[in-house]
């Protein structure tokens, strides 16, 4: 009986000493500073400058695709001027969206993108009209599309600003983010195919100059000059290769493929392997483009608002607000901030309703959501600054005005903004798995939960994307609906996620919920770490009026003031625990 009770004493133990030890990890964590700029830091404005514009590159390579994609349906493809409108268009509001975003939405967030779920094959009057050229007036098609995205909009408006998706944070915990995270880099795989299969000796080429400047040359500094006392002088050192591995890869590659087109390397049959690593050829687009022009409200005609428009365009805005989500927390985690607040969740998905009405009064034939490979660029260069974030804004809305350089970053290779996709939407995968460090992994329960979601997050997409003919329920609209809904992955990964970890019996500390919520409750220092997510100005005074906490997109939120107070009840996280009996 000593022998069994000295082993269980030595087991008692060693499970003190191991939570002992995962305590240390969880604070190591939270206070370690893994990033070279935080949110709320602003590097050099020669820096600044530069690190925004390598956003904006991110968003060049794939950017343009939405507009070239609708070309076809919208009756534009054969003519080239209109669809260099289209997408300066697409870059100017995306520009304003961003800097909306980032200034007054969630605060931590990266560039928002274009989401085109509406199909205009699916109404033969949107055939109607044809592009042309001498007014610069597109289809018929384009405000019935604008008025579709403005229509849904409001929806995404109201789940934000009345507090819906803010609610519902209560019962996510790391379980439910790690698959909806994981399943928006698991989703990129067929672009990412796509484009770097045109040509997988310039994607590869991407993908290890990208790989060699981040991570093997990213402990090198290169010397900054400067100008002291009337002398030329060593003015600092930066990380070069460690910041601008996206810039030098990309561009680098770019001149290779310049060098093998001009020198007959690539192939001129666009039907033979290899056309598309070509660098000349948007350029009919370039020429035709003008050198400024200022994208204006109604330029394609005003919106025309239908029942059936609107209700085709809301699967993609509930689509949008959960990748949005995962994009939110993945963003905050690699910026080197605490996970984002609900006011700030509901706030930026209610902000990301007023880009999309943007968007369809600007005419950019899609609406706004979150840019998933600009929260990679995050994590790969370690720069978390809300300034270089404004600053690529900022560089899009200029951008967007100049139609020769909006031509001339389109003409991008695809197989080079593959490769960039296969680096960027890999650190998305990896940021979502990370949350795993926080539950059980040993438990049965969670890696049920984790592999269950993450299998039918790929399975589904996949039938429905293969069997959307057996979907008919007679109405196009909510077929449509359902589709989209079915073929998103992070939809259907997030929900099997969310549902079985709320329903299956599990303690919150091996659901994770107790180290999670240690991000807010560590000390002090990490409660206030949390002001990231006020608002640039107007604080005094939201402090003042005491009505402000009712509001659930106000920084003054209660839900604040209830992670102040320090209570140890975890009810005040707005996390249940259950017992074995599910309790």
């Amino acid at each position: 009986m000593d022998t069994q009770d000295n082993s269980i004493q030595i087991i008692n133990s060693n499970e003190e000493a191991n939570h002992e030890n995962a305590d240390g990890i969880m604070q190591n964590v939270t206070k370690k500073k893994t990033v070279i700029f935080d949110v709320d830091e602003r590097p050099p404005w020669y820096l600044a400058i530069s690190l925004g514009f390598q956003h904006s590159l991110t968003f060049f390579g794939s950017g343009i695709t939405p507009p070239l994609v609708l070309a076809g349906p919208l009756c534009m493809d054969q003519d080239p001027l209109a669809v260099s409108q289209l997408i300066s268009t697409a870059f100017f509001i995306e520009g304003i969206i961003t800097l909306l975003q980032v200034t007054f939405g969630v605060r931590v967030n990266t560039s928002d993108f274009n989401f085109s779920q509406f199909n205009p094959r699916r109404n033969g009057q949107l055939y109607r009209g044809v592009a042309h050229k001498d007014t610069y007036r597109s289809l018929l098609s384009i405000p019935q599309i604008q008025g579709a995205i403005i229509g849904a909009s409001f929806l995404q408006i109201l789940i934000g600003f009345t507090g819906i998706i803010g609610f519902l944070l209560k019962f996510i915990g790391p379980m439910t983010v790690a698959p909806v995270i994981a399943l928006v880099g698991i989703g990129a795989v067929d672009p990412a195919s796509t484009r770097a299969g045109q040509h997988w000796g310039i994607a590869a080429l991407t993908i290890i100059l990208i790989l060699l400047f981040s991570q093997f040359l990213s402990k090198v500094e290169i010397p900054i000059p400067g100008w002291k006392h009337g002398k030329c002088s060593i003015a600092g050192k930066v990380p070069i290769f460690k910041m601008f591995p996206i810039v030098l890869g990309v561009l680098l590659t770019w001149l290779i493929a310049f060098i093998f087109t001009t020198t007959g390397v690539f192939p001129e049959d666009p039907s033979s392997y290899g056309y598309e690593a070509r660098t000349d050829l948007k350029s009919d687009v370039i020429e035709e483009a003008s050198w400024f022009r200022i994208p204006y409200p109604g330029q394609w005609g005003l919106p025309i608002i239908t029942l059936a428009g609107v209700l085709g365009m809301f699967s993609a805005v509930i689509a949008s607000v959960i990748e949005s989500l995962g994009d939110y927390y993945a963003t905050a985690r690699m910026a080197g901030a605490p996970p984002p607040p609900p006011h700030a969740v509901n706030r930026g998905i209610g902000v990301e309703g007023i880009g999309c009405i943007l968007a369809g009064l600007w005419g950019t034939a899609n609406g706004t959501t979150t840019f998933s490979q600009n929260a990679g660029l995050v994590g790969l260069t370690r720069v978390g600054s809300r300034v270089v974030i404004q600053i690529c804004a900022i560089t899009m809305i200029i951008v967007g005005m100049l139609g020769k350089v909006t031509a001339l970053f389109s003409s991008i290779p695809l197989p080079i903004v593959g490769g960039m996709l296969c680096i960027l939407f890999g650190m998305v995968l990896a940021v979502g798995l990370s949350n795993l460090q926080y539950v059980d992994l040993n438990s049965p329960r969670n890696m049920l939960i984790l592999g269950f979601s993450l299998f039918m997050g790929m399975l589904i997409p996949y039938w429905a994307g293969n069997n959307r003919e057996l979907i008919e329920t007679g109405i196009l609209e909510l077929d449509q609906i359902i589709v989209v809904l079915l073929t998103t992955g992070m939809f259907i990964g997030g929900l099997f996620a969310f549902i079985m970890d709320n329903i299956i019996p599990g303690t919150i500390e091996e659901r994770g919920l107790v180290a999670f919520s240690r991000q807010y409750k560590e000390d002090d220092d990490e409660i206030n770490s949390l002001d990231v997510y006020d608002l640039p100005f107007g604080m005094t005074l939201l402090r003042q009026w005491k009505w402000t906490q009712y509001i659930p997109f106000s920084p003054t939120y209660k839900w604040k003031e209830k992670m102040i107070n320090k209570k140890e009840d975890h009810s005040n996280m707005g996390y249940l625990e259950t017992n074995e009996n599910g309790v």
